[in-house]
C-alpha cells in the first residue's frame, strides 16, 4: 500500500486529541477524533473510487459500501455515527456534557478503526 496523506492526517489528529484530552478540552478532542475517523473513511471510499461532498454522504456511503457488505466490521459505522453526533454537540453547543470517558471510548474506537482500515487496504490488489 502506498503512503496515504489522509491516513497520516488521521494519525496526527489522534495525537492531537490525546493532547487536548490531557488539557481537559474534551469537546475539541472529540472533534479531532471524529475528523480522524472521517479521513479514514474518505481513504477507504477513495480506494473504491468514491468521493462525496458532505459528511452525511460520506458516512452513509461507508455504511452502504463497507458496513452492509461486512468488508469492515459494521460496528465502525455506528461508531462513526456516534462520533459525528458528539462532534456536532462539541462544536456547536456551549454545555455539551462530554467527558474524559467519552474521549477515551472514542479514542480507542478510532485507533481500532484505523487498524481495521489499514488491514483492509493491505488486502486490496495493487493498482
Amino acid at each position: 500500500m502506498e503512503f496515504d496523506p489522509l491516513l497520516e492526517k488521521a494519525e496526527r489528529f489522534i495525537r492531537s486529541a490525546q493532547l487536548l484530552a490531557e488539557d481537559k478540552d474534551y469537546d475539541s478532542a472529540i472533534s479531532r477524533l471524529y475528523y480522524a475517523m472521517f479521513y479514514i473513511t474518505e481513504t477507504l471510499l477513495g480506494e473504491k473510487g468514491l468521493s462525496f461532498s458532505s459528511h452525511r454522504a460520506v458516512i452513509s456511503a461507508f455504511g452502504q459500501h463497507f458496513a452492509k457488505t461486512r468488508e469492515i466490521d459494521p460496528k465502525f459505522h455506528q461508531v462513526l455515527l456516534t462520533a459525528f453526533s458528539q462532534r456536532q454537540l462539541g462544536d456547536y453547543s456551549t454545555e455539551t456534557g462530554l467527558q474524559r470517558g467519552d474521549v477515551n471510548i472514542l479514542l480507542s474506537d478510532t485507533q481500532d478503526f484505523l487498524a481495521a482500515a489499514r488491514e483492509w487496504l493491505k488486502r486490496q490488489p495493487a493498482k
